[in-house]
């Protein structure tokens, strides 16, 4: 729990790479992982003992649990539950993570970030289908209709400032939005193509699977 409260530019800087925690800032000069690359701490310049393949393994799972704000029992829940379906285990694992609602509110663009995208998830500025979901775990299927609700549609957020992010949001194939209506919808389940290259899920199935 308490790596998942540190700082999020010290997330990214352990996980050798840009999360895009901070939304905005991540993009810009400004970023810490590009003025200081190397793990925080005071060892992180100077360290170069060789990991094992197990500290690997895990400094990957590490990683894509902080890239989707999951914490360590509900990210063992999508495995096991991966892990029981037919197909890939580790393609299964990412697209349960791709399909939280969260994640499909920052895919759209109504949020910077993951972060941001959880908290308008959880202050009830969303619906699935017309109804209200809260629940920033909420798996999206096909077909679902993700909009802004009528009440939170009046406000300044709404109106001004997440307006700007969907015009700059590169969303997925998987997904639809209508940026004038503010409306999204899932066209089709996410692809391995979909989901951040530099993800190595098999070195997460493997760790697992021990």
């Amino acid at each position: 729990m308490a790596r998942m409260n540190e700082a999020q530019c010290r997330q990214c800087r352990r996980a050798g790479q840009k999360l895009f925690l901070k939304g905005d800032k991540c993009l810009g000069a400004k970023c810490t992982v590009i003025k200081r690359n190397y793990p925080p701490g005071q060892h992180g310049v100077s360290g170069s003992r060789k990991a094992s393949a197990y500290a690997i393994a895990l400094k990957e799972k590490q990683k894509v649990k902080r890239m989707y704000g999951v914490l360590e029992r509900q990210f063992r829940n999508y495995y096991q539950s991966a892990d029981r379906k037919e197909g890939v285990t580790g393609t299964i694992l990412l697209q349960f993570l791709e399909k939280r609602l969260d994640n499909v509110v920052y895919r759209l663009g109504f949020g910077s970030s993951r972060r941001l995208a959880r908290q308008l998830v959880n202050h009830g500025h969303l619906t699935v289908n017309g109804k209200k979901v809260d629940i920033p775990s909420y798996q999206v299927k096909k077909g679902d209709v993700i909009e802004v609700s009528p009440h939170s549609a009046k406000h300044t957020y709404f109106t001004d400032i997440a307006k700007d992010m969907l015009e700059k949001a590169e969303v997925p194939g998987w997904l639809k939005i209508d940026k004038k209506k503010m409306v999204g919808e899932v066209a089709e389940e996410p692809q391995r193509e979909d989901v951040d290259s530099s993800i190595q899920e098999s070195l997460i199935v493997e760790l697992y699977s021990k």
